[in-house]
């Protein structure tokens, strides 16, 4: 018979490393996207999170959903049962309040406790697929090679330079997103997506009044979406959208 995955115990995603490969890995981090991204990073074979009262929009438990995308299976135990930040905790009397598609195909059930769902996760494959890296870059000017295949944000106005199209990103990145930078006249300030659209590339820009130009954090963490290109409509990317959704879905629908 093959070898089961081992079980880790950590108090946050960010205390594994490389020995969480392959592994199912309970954690006292929030199930919320960005934990969830580091799961996937880590090539775990399962993961369990901490709902954190689940909260606005769900984004206590969105990186199940995350998940889900690259085939990993991730369940939440409820923070009413068992301390954030303790994975030994969660062990010894969390609760299993949500579990992806993946991890209830698997038998992983609301209720159960934490060590049995972990116990019915060793029973996933490895080998789900890697979310693709993002990089948060101030400027459009730092995109290099080995940016190729990765989601950029940017804090780069999404204009052309004197309207060349060879100018919209020096290498092909998987995504891209811009400030508008007002768009301004003759939509100048978004002329980089028909550009890129032209490459394969998803594109987008978020409104100078949501983020400020020539930082990428704030792009990421404050942006709202003011325009896309035809690629990243078809991933089901919207004006309206923060650009942390436009991360998120790329990540899940173009891995």
């Amino acid at each position: 018979m093959p070898e089961l995955p081992p079980i880790l115990t950590a108090d946050s995603i960010t205390r594994v490393g490389p020995e969480a490969a392959g592994a199912v890995v309970v954690n006292g981090s929030h199930g919320g996207i960005y934990a969830a991204y580091l799961a996937g990073k880590l090539r775990v074979a399962a993961a369990i999170f901490n709902d954190a009262g689940v909260g606005r929009d769900q984004a206590g438990i969105a990186g199940l959903d995350y998940l889900e995308g690259f085939e990993i299976p991730a369940a939440a135990i409820g923070y009413d049962t068992a301390r954030i930040g303790d994975g030994g905790d969660m062990m010894a009397r969390g609760l299993v309040t949500h579990a992806n598609a993946s991890a209830r195909a698997l038998g992983c059930r609301v209720g159960m406790t934490c060590r049995d769902a972990a116990a019915l996760l060793q029973g996933a494959v490895a080998g789900g697929r890697e979310p693709p890296a993002a990089w948060a870059l101030d400027s459009a000017s730092l995109v290099g090679a080995e940016h190729i295949g990765t989601i950029v944000v940017t804090g780069s106005h999404g204009g052309l330079l004197g309207g060349r199209p060879d100018t919209a990103l020096k290498y092909d990145a998987l995504a891209a997103l811009f400030n508008d930078a007002g768009i301004g006249v003759d939509e100048a300030g978004v002329t980089r997506l028909p550009a890129l659209e032209a490459r394969g590339i998803a594109a987008g820009t978020v409104a100078a009044a949501s983020a400020r130009i020539g930082d990428a954090r704030s792009t990421y963490e404050d942006g709202i979406l003011s325009r896309v290109n035809r690629r990243a409509s078809a991933l089901g990317i919207v004006p309206g959208m923060a650009a942390r959704e436009f991360v998120a879905i790329t990540r899940r629908v173009t891995a």
